[in-house]
């Protein structure tokens, strides 16, 4: 009998990336959901940059729209979870309350919920600077950097902590992939 609606034997669970900014989350995000479609998976790719153009539209980053931010991606992730969908979610979510809130909801539900560290150090980030954040801060035009000027707090316990260093786009998504074959949510 299908356990529908309970993660484990629906197909569905929402797997959280969390890190700093540019430490790669949608990036291994990217990669693990194209081979997750591949092997005939439902799934879908919830990135933070764009559910703030759409759905969280008009919240600022203070620490009070931020976790309004995380916690309606987080209803979103376990509305497709419960659904049978395998939700991927790169998102920076800074604050270890917002993220143990949407675990809970998880868990209240019955859906799966793994949370991934993407630990990239600052230093790299940096480097790779996406989006020409850190530039902008370093240059006094943008305050509020998570990592920099603004807390970005580890999580304590996540399922999986991925050192991206050294460390390839699809090796670091096929680490991904093994957590969810291990964790029974892949079949």
């Amino acid at each position: 009998m299908s356990e529908q609606g309970h993660g484990r034997g629906s197909g569905g669970a929402t797997v959280w990336l969390t890190g700093l900014p540019s430490a790669g989350k949608t990036t291994i995000a990217r990669a693990l959901a194209a081979r997750l479609a591949h092997e005939g998976h439902r799934v879908e790719v919830l990135d933070g940059d764009e559910i703030r153009t759409f759905l969280s539209a008009g919240l600022g980053f203070d620490r009070a729209d931020r976790d309004t931010n995380v916690r309606r991606i987080g209803f979103v992730a376990e509305l497709l979870a419960s659904h049978g969908v395998l939700a991927v979610v790169p998102v920076i979510a800074p604050y270890a309350d917002s993220r143990e809130a949407v675990r809970k909801r998880h868990e209240a539900a019955g859906t799966a919920y793994l949370e991934i560290h993407v630990a990239t150090p600052v230093e790299v980030c940096s480097q790779r600077d996406v989006k020409g954040l850190y530039a902008q801060q370093a240059a006094g035009r943008l305050s509020g950097l998570t990592g920099v000027d603004d807390p970005y707090e580890e999580p304590a316990a996540p399922d999986l902590r991925l050192a991206t260093e050294g460390r390839s786009v699809t090796e670091s998504a096929d680490a991904v992939h093994a957590l969810l074959t291990e964790r029974g949510v892949l079949a």
